[in-house]
């Protein structure tokens, strides 16, 4: 089928410059039509130009069909969908996604993470790249609008993930176009895969919980086959204004024109990824750990038809970094339960689900993991329940419930791992199970054991340290129920791993707490601040920060006697719905006189969609519409160092 396209004002390849002072394509301003047929993944097009006063000319370009003209419709695909072009549904679907926090080389090789940005209001993210006409005809738009907003708590960041651009392209691109906002290098395409990104230029605006809010062009002045002085439509300037001034976006989401970014093709050939060789060895060691019976995920992945029917759930959270879940920035503290996938994990299971899935040979399995009925520590030396069952009122607020189970120890017990397992986890926000001693009626300010909350881990100590429980002691339980709208039961249980033998050293918790604190109504980014001071040499064990709905980021600072700082943990992208408890992946030592600081930012704002209330101040509360600050420190006594390890 022949089709017969007007081309007046249209841009073609041809030595000579373009409309944008680039060479590579030609304006042809005669009355012109084009006629195309498909040959295969090309399109041959026969150009006539016409004039009253001059003799016609043809000119025959072969070109690709991708390459030159998106805006072809392809009769293989979707007849109502072009090439590099996402479906509506596919468009719309990335307005509202949170980005994980990432980390990027700028063109100058110094590392930059979009936690970094966290006093920005704003973030628009511009996919760029170095031989773009269209991208590099936005870019003195780009440096106006950065010089414009940025008084307005709006940040510009350039991302650059085009395979043909190295970095010392991209470094001369900065300096011949003067680019005054950092341009990052995405080299692996992980932060294009991130965002979803599919053309150069390609915008995406971030809110202060970095959700996209806006994504598409940047307005309607250039395109493939025009270029206007003005714009028309200015969606990216609409956008920002809107949200400036606390009103949700009219236009959300529009189709950008650019350059399609070429992807990199990773272990695409067809049965070199398997199942048996490599999927299941990922997912053992960072998945099924959660993802078996009787936990709290929300379904198994311990076999090859568990894995091949979650796969599209699996690509989409692997590929958007939300699972496994880990929120440390990775450039501070190394830790033993960071359960990040790398992107050589992520692009093998990807890889395998881009290719059918293929099982392998079955001799190729690992060797099967065994858990204990559902218990993440190992098969536990004891296991105690609540003494009673208690129902959960299906409305309202529930105050705290508190239990008291008799341990029936006979000499005190050294506990190396604890579980705390809700009944009903529906119901239960969080347990934490304290022990007293015996003839104590003591509820409050006892020594805890173990505690859970959704994401968090149990307590698991090295080798060689444990947790006393004298003998005769009560485990005392603390309940935060939930109602569900309907009456619902619980009872919840803990298990103990006991050490083999007595440890060398006592597991302590320390605790930077500030209760002092009030959370102005609207305040999108409000900081507190909390410490604690080691007074003798201490090995940090794990750090776990805590707050509530309208937490952002927290961050554990340490303080030396001799005035250096160094960053213990970064969480730039606080998740109440997983507190994580950061295990170092050996004891971390601090000297005697340390000062551990806390430094936390909360969200009371609209923009933070988990607000149960902007409209009002906030301050400390047990409820989870109120707030905590505390920075949860366990730790154990120093060994003391010789006169001769000390010289």
């Amino acid at each position: 089928m022949v089709e017969k396209t007007p081309l007046a004002g249209n841009l073609f390849p041809q030595r000579g410059r373009n409309l944008f002072g680039e060479p590579g394509f030609i304006r042809l301003d005669q009355k012109a039509t084009l006629e195309s047929s498909g040959r295969g993944n090309d399109i041959l097009f026969r150009c006539t130009m016409t004039q009253p006063t001059r003799h016609s000319i043809r000119l025959t370009i072969l070109v690709a069909l991708l390459a030159l003209v998106p805006a072809i419709t392809s009769a293989k695909d979707d007849p109502a969908k072009k090439p590099g072009q996402d479906s509506p549904e596919e468009a719309t679907a990335r307005v509202g996604r949170t980005v994980a926090n990432f980390i990027l080389p700028d063109h100058a090789g110094k590392q930059i993470a979009l936690a970094d940005l966290k006093d920005a209001r704003f973030v628009v993210a511009v996919f760029m790249g170095t031989r773009c006409p269209i991208g590099n005809a936005y870019v003195p738009t780009l440096l106006d609008l950065q010089k414009d907003y940025a008084d307005k708590g709006v940040r510009v960041i350039g991302i650059n993930p085009n395979l043909s651009d190295s970095t010392g392209d991209i470094s001369k691109h900065v300096e011949k176009f003067k680019v005054t906002f950092p341009v990052l290098v995405d080299s692996e395409q992980r932060v294009a895969d991130l965002f979803g990104a599919r053309r150069t230029p390609e915008v995406f605006v971030l809110d202060s919980r970095r959700t996209i809010r806006y994504r598409g062009r940047i307005d309607d002045r250039f395109g493939y086959l025009y270029k206007r002085e003005k714009s028309r439509k200015q969606e990216l300037n609409a956008a920002l204004d809107e949200l400036l001034a606390n009103k949700p976006v009219s236009v959300s989401s529009t189709e950008p024109v650019g350059c399609l970014i070429t992807r990199k093709e990773r272990l695409k050939e067809q049965g070199e990824i398997t199942y048996a060789r490599h999927v299941s060895r990922i997912l053992q060691k960072k998945c099924t750990e959660c993802h078996h019976d009787n936990t709290a995920a929300p379904f198994s992945l311990v076999n090859y038809d568990l894995a091949r029917n979650w796969s599209s759930t699996i690509k989409e959270a692997v590929v958007q970094r939300r699972m496994p879940p880990w929120h440390a920035d990775p450039r501070y503290g190394h830790f033993s339960n960071n359960m990040r996938l790398t992107q050589k994990e992520i692009d093998t299971l990807v890889g395998w689900i881009d290719n059918g899935m293929p099982m392998g040979e079955t001799c190729d399995l690992p060797p099967k993991k065994e858990y204990g009925d559902g218990w993440v520590i190992e098969k536990p030396d004891a296991i105690f329940k609540m003494p009673r069952e208690y129902t959960v009122k299906a409305k309202g607020t529930v105050r705290y419930q508190y239990f008291v189970t008799p341990t029936n120890f006979k000499k005190d017990m050294w506990v190396q791992a604890a579980e705390a397992r809700p009944g009903n986890r529906s119901v239960v926000h969080h347990i934490i199970v304290y022990y007293r001693q015996p003839g104590s009626r003591k509820t409050r300010g006892l020594q805890s054991i173990v505690g859970t909350a959704p994401g968090e881990d149990p307590e698991i100590w090295p080798v060689g340290t444990g947790k006393r429980i004298p003998a005769g002691s009560e485990l005392v339980w603390q309940l935060h129920y939930t109602p569900t709208g309907k009456v619902e039961t619980d009872r919840s249980e803990v298990g103990l791993v006991f050490c083999k033998e007595p440890p060398r050293r006592h597991v302590r918790g320390k605790a930077a707490i500030n209760f002092r604190f009030k959370i102005p109504a609207g305040a999108a980014n409000h900081q507190v601040v909390s410490s604690t001071t080691f007074s003798r040499d201490a090995e940090l064990i794990s750090l776990m920060p805590h707050m509530h709905l309208r937490g952002k980021d927290f961050l554990y600072r340490a303080h030396y006697p001799d005035g250096k700082k160094e960053i213990l943990l970064s969480v730039p992208g606080y998740d109440f719905n997983w507190q994580h408890r950061y295990r170092f992946a050996k004891p971390f030592r601090v000297p005697a006189g340390t000062r551990v600081e806390c430094v936390a930012h909360f969200d009371n704002s609209t923009d933070n969609p988990a607000n149960p209330d902007p409209d009002n101040p906030v301050r400390w509360g047990d409820q989870t519409w109120e707030e905590m600050m505390i920075g949860f420190i366990n730790y154990v006594d120093a060994p003391r160092r010789s006169r001769r390890s000390r010289r």
